[in-house]
């Protein structure tokens, strides 16, 4: 019996062990942590139970029938963060460069199908060289099986990848279809087709760097929801990113402890909106001072900037919010804020977690690439998820809210279940300039009649009590009561129940 458990411990040593130490120091070289020290410090210590450790490969073409390391080259298992269950899969890129093949996709397949029967997110962690080609279509075959359990558990269990290496070629399409992706500065990568490619077939000479790396994926191509400095880093803040969302799509969100009234009244908001119309202020301001502890996660941080998404709390509860920035292209929603919000806000409502906007948009972004772009289709996609969304929804409007823009921005017509306004907010068609322009054309050329029309069309227009006349905004609010007031409106919506007509599915305009 006692060679029989010795036996079991070496075997497991041997697996644990991976590519080898050799391969080990050179992972640790390139400053990134393996596969089985980052699943150490995601989920909580002693946590972690094991799937299919002496798991190996079957190929038997190249001389391969001599390597078959236990794992094959990822490692697979459940275990908890911060007490609730979740499943993860690690690629190891010491072994074979992490790369998929048959029963290394079969291993992933196993724990995806396991999270989805039994409620828990997937976190995968992706440091691959790619398909294993000495198994040539079978290693597309388990890509294949690998993207299907992804479109399956869209929508029912929160999906998170950790990029922490390089994931090239067919591999790049599991995470794109996760809810959230996280990349690692300088040591990740994402493309479909590598430097070398590129410049043989359109004669660009880039980097792995510029051509996906974590700069390009959060800032230019919105692919990545955020980039960390290190491993480390990335870990604790997918942490920080469980805690906030709930296991699957039948249970709410955690609450937790808080210890922040929500009673709190913040006198500075009286004075958060310039006096000038036209002068900028940071509604992160406004955010953070709603938000229990002024805690706020925010995703895609450094992509559309001119748009705000993310979670906080509110009585412990989270909360998804979308606020127009009118520090970039004055809060002007385009084709990229578009994409990026409807994204936010359909991810909210898949998992029953409510979402707060604040307002401040003087319409879209005007100009030929914006036309050319298909802004047209690409604003729908915002309107369409606040109006398809069931969840509990409360906009406060702030200051402008004009044109097309205002209906999109979760106003009343499109289900919004409160909607305030601060009195600061103007709620119209247009401008006062531009539709003193309009209206008034035959004045054009008298600078003070012009000047006058506006000043009227200021005064009865640009203020929130005509909206408030209609009941297309339930209540004029005073800046300093907002946290009590949005606290107040989420706890009365908590049960909530609104039923879309049956679909198969919609039909977004994608």
């Amino acid at each position: 019996m006692k060679d029989i458990l010795t036996e079991l411990e070496d075997r497991r040593n041997d697996a644990r062990l991976g590519g080898g130490q050799k391969r080990i120091d050179a992972q640790h070289g390139r400053g990134k942590l393996t596969a089985r020290e980052r699943i150490e410090l995601l989920l909580d210590e002693g946590s972690f139970e094991e799937f299919d450790m002496f798991v190996s490969h079957r190929c038997t073409d190249f001389g391969m029938e001599n390597q078959k390391p236990a794992g094959d080259g990822v490692v697979t298992g459940w275990g908890t963060i911060n007490g609730r269950m979740v499943y993860v899969f690690s690629q190891d890129f010491t072994v074979f460069g992490g790369s998929l093949s048959e029963t290394h996709a079969q291993k992933i397949c196993k724990i995806m199908d396991m999270a989805i029967q039994n409620g828990a997110p997937v976190i995968g962690i992706n440091d691959s060289g790619g398909a294993r080609i000495q198994e040539g279509v079978a290693s597309l075959a388990g890509y294949a099986e690998v993207f299907q359990r992804n479109i399956m558990a869209s929508g029912v269990v929160p999906q998170i990848s950790v990029i922490m290496g390089p994931c090239a070629g067919g591999a790049v399409y599991s995470p794109a279809m996760t809810d959230f992706i996280f990349m690692v500065k300088d040591t990740s990568y994402m493309f479909v087709t590598g430097p070398d490619v590129v410049k043989t077939v359109t004669n660009e000479v880039v980097t792995a760097e510029e051509l996906g790396g974590a700069s390009t994926h959060t800032k230019k191509s919105s692919v990545a929801d955020g980039a960390f400095e290190n491993d480390v880093e990335a870990l604790a803040e997918v942490r920080r990113l469980v805690d906030f969302l709930p296991l699957n799509n039948r249970e709410k969100p955690p609450v937790r402890p808080f210890f922040d009234s929500p009673e709190r009244v913040e006198a500075s908001l009286d004075t958060l909106i310039p006096d000038n119309p036209n002068t900028p202020y940071d509604m992160k301001e406004l955010i953070t001072k709603v938000a229990d502890e002024g805690d706020f996660y925010e995703i895609q941080e450094d992509y559309a900037k001119n748009i705000i998404t993310g979670f906080i709390r509110l009585e412990g509860q989270t909360v998804g919010v979308v606020a127009n920035q009118p520090m970039v292209l004055a809060g002007c929603l385009d084709i990229d804020s578009s994409r990026k919000a409807a994204r936010f806000v359909r991810f909210c409502d898949c998992f029953e977690i409510p979402i707060l906007t604040l307002v401040d948009v003087p319409g879209f972004l005007p100009g030929t690439s914006q036309e050319y772009g298909g802004v047209i289709k690409h604003g729908a996609k915002l309107l369409f998820a606040y109006g398809e969304a069931t969840v509990p929804k409360v906009t406060v409007i702030t200051r402008k809210a004009y044109g097309g823009a205002y209906d999109v921005m979760a106003s009343k017509h499109l289900r919004g279940d409160f909607n305030y306004a601060w009195p600061t907010a103007e709620i119209a068609v247009m401008g006062a300039k531009g539709a003193t322009e309009i209206i008034h054309r035959a004045d054009l050329g008298d600078a003070e009649k012009i000047a006058q029309h506006t000043q009227d069309y200021e005064d009865r227009f640009a203020n929130p009590f005509v909206a408030a006349e209609r009941g297309f905004i339930d209540e004029v609010i005073m800046p300093h009561s907002t946290r009590r007031r949005v606290s107040r409106a989420f706890a009365s919506l908590r049960n909530k129940k609104l039923k879309n007509p049956w679909k198969k599915h919609d039909n977004i305009p994608l």
